[in-house]
C-alpha cells in the first residue's frame, strides 16, 4: 500500500458554536491542510496519483473556504466549524472527487495554527 500526502492551505475567519471561550468570537486562520491518499497500484510511470491532481482536487474542496466567514457555509451554518468538523467535511469532498477503484482517501489533517490539528479518518 502507497500513501501519499500533500499539503495546501487555505485563509478564512469562523467563530465556534456552543463554545465557551475567546474562540466564541469571529476570529480567523491561515489553515493548513494536509490530504492522504491510498492507493494500490502505480501506473506505467510509478506514479499512485499524481500529486499536481491530488492538489488540485483538494484546492476545489478549499476554494468553498478561502476568504471567506465559514459559519456562512453549509453546514457550518448549522454545526460548529471546528477543525474536527472541517476535516470531516473536506475529507467527504474530497472522497467524490476522488476515490475509485485504486485511490482512497485515508485521512485529512486541518491545522489551524502551527501547533494544533485535527485529523479524520474513516474507519
Amino acid at each position: 500500500m502507497y500513501y501519499l500526502t500533500v499539503k495546501t492551505q487555505f485563509a478564512a475567519a469562523h467563530r465556534l458554536i456552543n463554545y465557551d471561550g475567546d474562540c466564541e468570537n469571529l476570529h480567523g486562520h491561515n489553515w493548513k491542510v494536509e490530504a492522504c491518499v491510498s492507493t494500490r497500484t502505480l501506473d506505467s510511470a510509478g506514479l499512485g496519483i499524481d500529486f499536481k491532481v491530488l492538489k488540485k482536487k483538494t484546492n476545489e474542496v478549499l476554494d468553498t473556504f478561502d476568504h471567506k466567514y465559514v459559519n456562512d457555509i453549509p453546514p457550518f451554518n448549522e454545526i460548529s466549524p471546528s477543525s474536527e468538523n472541517m476535516a470531516s467535511f473536506i475529507f467527504e469532498r474530497l472522497k467524490e472527487r476522488l476515490n475509485n477503484e485504486n485511490v482512497q482517501v485515508f485521512e485529512v489533517k486541518v491545522w489551524e495554527s502551527d501547533n494544533a490539528c485535527a485529523c479524520y479518518r474513516e474507519d
